[in-house]
């Protein structure tokens, strides 16, 4: 199996964080580009509602600027020295703008962290992960943090 391509989604969750070298150790193996995602979970898109508001174009517009210089600055020590890091800020269902990221740039793996949502919260919030797994076109790593 060739791996060239890995994308790590981000959510800046301490799942994420511990994730991440997981994702480094694979894309130094095998000598990949990484690609990290951050999707901003956009509730118009996901419900169907349409809110014409100016304010609400402003918002989204800081958000995405906020999410990119988190996501510049995610896990800067661990990937030094590697070249070829893409970065992408996307808005929509996070495992919807995931799957068709991952096929649109040919991804080859998928290194994801785990919440370990139980209860009500994964009922709420489902789990972007699994659904991942479930629908994923190449092979993906779920991460979960000791204790979850």
């Amino acid at each position: 199996m060739k791996i060239t391509k890995v994308l790590f989604p981000a959510d800046f969750s301490e799942g994420s964080l511990y994730a991440f070298p997981y994702a480094i150790d694979m894309v130094k193996t095998h000598n990949a580009e990484l690609h990290l995602v951050h999707v901003i979970y956009d509730v118009v898109v996901a419900t169907g509602l349409h809110v014409p508001h100016t304010s609400l174009d402003t918002l989204n517009r800081e958000l995405e600027a906020t999410a990119a210089k988190q996501l510049e600055s995610f896990g800067l020590d661990q990937r030094k020295g590697l070249s070829g890091v893409k970065t992408a800020v996307l808005r929509g269902v996070p495992y919807e703008e995931l799957l068709k990221y991952a096929n649109e740039q040919g991804i080859d793996l998928i290194v994801i962290g785990t919440h370990g949502r139980k209860g009500l919260d994964r009922v709420f919030f489902g789990s972007t992960a699994e659904r991942i797994v479930r629908n994923a076109a190449c092979p993906v790593l779920t991460v979960r943090k000791p204790g979850e």
